[in-house]
């Protein structure tokens, strides 16, 4: 990071704002939820992050394992008009879990954990370097949204932390 002399005190250069989403280049389009990144939770093969978010909708066990196969749009639009919202419920593996629940934020972080598994998001989350990260279309409601901004952001700039301390170290 540069800085930016001041007669008072040394000010912090922001390099770059990076937009996290699919239509951008790399590498935000890589940290989009709907790239396909392999990953394994709890046993269950992932495609991509949105196929695991969207099967948290979904009540069956088995649907659940199907959705989790999909990236991209097909990931997507397969949840899209399952109304959890109404009792903000989700479900994984055949337990509810509540959406505002600390058990969904540790489910979140053990998710986004395996993800940094593949290499393929490694990289990309990496080659942000120190850039601040941001993510336009998404909502910041939790009432709405299976993954707020915050909640995203905060997990990828946490995981990128711990990357680069692992690249620095022998």
């Amino acid at each position: 990071m540069q800085l930016i002399r001041n007669s008072r005190r040394d000010i912090p250069r922001i390099t770059r704002l990076l937009d996290i989403n699919s239509n951008e280049p790399y590498p935000s389009c890589d940290l989009s939820n709907l790239a396909a990144h392999e990953f394994v939770l709890d046993g269950i093969k992932c495609a991509s992050m949105e196929g695991l978010l969207q099967s948290f909708k979904e009540k069956n066990p088995e649907t659940q394992k199907k959705i989790c196969a999909l990236a991209g749009s097909k990931a997507k639009f397969r949840g899209k008009n399952i109304e959890w919202w109404k009792d903000q419920i989700l479900y994984w593996k055949g337990k509810t879990i509540g959406r505002k629940s600390q058990e969904y934020q540790d489910l979140l972080d053990i998710a986004y954990e395996a993800l940094a598994e593949n290499e393929g998001f490694k990289r990309a989350l990496l080659a942000t370097d120190n850039a601040i990260l941001g993510h336009s279309i998404g909502s910041r409601k939790a009432s709405r949204t299976i993954l707020t901004v915050g909640e995203f952001i905060r997990r990828l700039m946490k995981i990128r932390e711990r990357l680069q301390k692992e690249a620095k170290t022998p």
